[in-house]
């Protein structure tokens, strides 16, 4: 799978509403055959940043992620409300899901 982590630094104004403003694009993906993960998280250190966790099956999948009509309307939307371009990592991970963290079993 293609596993994707990006920070989207946020305009201070437009902070409280980035779920809203990106609820659209979020859906949209999330309704893609190849998504296997599609969600935000609000970082703790900083109320104006973002922390997008994303996942595809594979190159295909990703390949059509970023040709569908909805990322090339997020690419004309978006980016009017960020601060700066936001930082990404990808990679491509030998695995089709979560595994679990071994190291913090929870035993019951």
């Amino acid at each position: 799978m293609i596993f994707i982590t990006a920070k989207f630094r946020v305009l201070p104004e437009h902070a409280e509403a980035w779920p809203e403003i990106s609820r659209e694009f979020t859906e949209a993906t999330r309704a893609e055959p190849g998504c296997l993960w599609f969600d935000w998280s609000r970082s703790l250190d900083d109320e104006h940043e973002y922390v997008l966790v994303e996942a595809f099956r594979d190159g295909e999948a990703g390949a059509a992620h970023v040709q569908s009509d909805h990322f090339k309307a997020a690419q004309r939307k978006l980016p009017q409300y960020l601060v700066e371009t936001p930082r990404i990592v990808s990679t491509t991970v030998d695995q089709d899901g979560w595994a679990e963290l071994g190291e913090l079993a929870v035993e019951r």
